[in-house]
């Protein structure tokens, strides 16, 4: 697939029904175009199944309920549709992308309870997030935004408002030659890639942020499950700063970034380790299975 991704052949699902994929727009007052009243998902299929898509579409519907709107079709329901356009446009391996949001109509101003609440879902080809990284080891440059307190906003929301931070500190991290940018919380601990969970190895052990203040991602959960299956202690605590320099091997996942090693991050360099390659294979292996 080339071309700009409002360029492209192919099927979207919006709102219950296949469409061209150039025909899939919104009006430009849509609310969440203005107020991000929007949430979304990212998923990957593999040999024409979903990884954890069930789970997927629960979240994608409790996300909606975090910041105060019913997504009008159930997990059933969009587990379907995502099938079915995963089916439309000839795709086995792909990345899917569902997208709910509060659309256009009597509101326009900070409160929408009446407009009508949208839902779409793209599939596309994608490959390795951050490239070359998946075997070399991800360069990481540490950000100056950093994930707020649970107080402020919906944290285990996956809200696209959630992600402007990322955003910015993706672009500077990428301007400075790096794939992406590792989070420090509100607090000064260790948080989160702009878009994957992080986790880190010490004398055999591996230890990771407790996700308090940011997602607590379903690649995450799968590769803690794997780590502990193979009796590996898993730590899930909160990480200072100052801790970087004693770690010796780093890795990202997410369903974009599956588990991709990281070699940097800042000053401080890490090894592309046994461990973190024995998981990166094994999550290959499973979620083909």
């Amino acid at each position: 697939m080339t071309g700009g991704y409002d360029d492209r052949d192919g099927k979207i699902w919006m709102d219950g029904k296949l469409i061209e994929w150039r025909d899939a727009k919104v009006h430009v007052l849509t609310h969440g175009l203005h107020y991000a009243s929007s949430v979304f998902e990212g998923e990957r299929a593999y040999n024409g199944k979903i990884f954890r898509g069930r789970e997927h579409s629960e979240r994608l519907r409790a996300s909606a309920k975090a910041i105060d709107f019913e997504i009008p079709w159930s997990v059933e329901e969009i587990d379907a549709a995502k099938q079915q356009t995963l089916a439309a446009n000839g795709l086995t391996d792909g990345y899917v992308r569902p997208v709910a949001w509060r659309g256009s109509g009597e509101d326009m101003g900070v409160a929408a309870d009446k407009n009508a609440v949208r839902l779409a879902i793209a599939v596309w080809e994608w490959g390795a997030y951050y490239g070359d990284a998946k075997m070399q080891g991800a360069k990481l440059d540490i950000s100056k935004w950093k994930r707020p307190s649970p107080e402020t906003i919906p944290c285990h929301a996956k809200a696209a408002g959630l992600y402007m931070i990322c955003t910015m500190a993706k672009h500077t991290a990428e301007a400075k030659g790096c794939s992406d940018a590792m989070m420090f919380d509100y607090r000064g601990y260790v948080a989160e890639a702009t878009g994957a969970n992080i986790f880190f190895v010490k004398d055999g052990e591996v230890h990771t942020p407790t996700p308090d203040c940011f997602l607590n991602g379903l690649t995450r959960q799968t590769v803690i499950t794997m780590l502990k299956e193979r009796g590996i202690k898993v730590n899930e605590r909160h990480i200072m700063p100052e801790e970087l320099e004693g770690f010796e091997q780093c890795w990202l996942t997410g369903t974009a970034a599956e588990v991709t090693p990281v070699g940097q991050i800042g000053d401080y360099n890490f090894e592309v380790g046994s461990l973190t390659r024995d998981i990166a294979e094994a999550y290959e292996v499973l979620v083909r299975a």
